[in-house]
């Protein structure tokens, strides 16, 4: 009898002890850096269309709320309303086509860091004032896992092509 008690004990010991966890805490332990690269990847080629076709809202759901982006040349982007009043405008005068890709990606808690590179095409739309844009470079963004997803926090692209000259 004293051999069966003892592991009925133990095992109701272990189990009154455990607090419960939700499935968004399991998805977040269980995940390891490259797991998280291969989430980020796919955030990366919806991000990639959703700026392509104008989906400013949709592409907002991919950012934390308080999210600081911080565009070369440019004041930074504070906070999810700007963010959508910035790139409305934006895409209203060019169509952006990037290309993102994430070449590290290192992750602690519920803090991930992305280092890539990245492409961007820009054309201009009828009656834009700006001109079209080849550009390349690299960007840093911290993600965090916020409500059971990966958001970006923060964005910091840099240009690896030369500012123009003044003539």
């Amino acid at each position: 009898m004293k051999e069966i008690i003892f592991p009925i004990l133990a095992v109701a010991l272990v189990l009154s002890s455990c607090q419960s966890t939700t499935v968004s805490e399991v998805l977040m332990v269980s995940t390891n850096a490259e797991e998280v690269k291969k989430i980020i990847d796919q955030k990366n080629d919806q991000l990639e269309i959703l700026y392509k076709t104008r989906q400013i809202d949709s592409a907002a759901t991919y950012f934390a709320d308080d999210v600081i982006q911080m565009p070369p040349n440019s004041p930074a982007i504070k906070g999810i309303e700007m963010y959508k009043e910035r790139w409305m405008e934006a895409t209203g005068m060019a169509e952006w086509d990037f290309q993102f890709e994430a070449q590290e990606v290192r992750r602690t808690g519920d803090m991930a860091v992305e280092l890539g590179k990245y492409t961007l095409n820009l054309t201009p739309t009828e009656n834009s004032p700006i001109p079209p844009i080849e550009d390349s470079g690299h960007y840093i963004v911290l993600w965090e896992f916020i409500d059971g997803d990966w958001k970006i926090v923060w964005d910091a692209p840099v240009s690896e092509n030369p500012l123009p000259m003044p003539e």
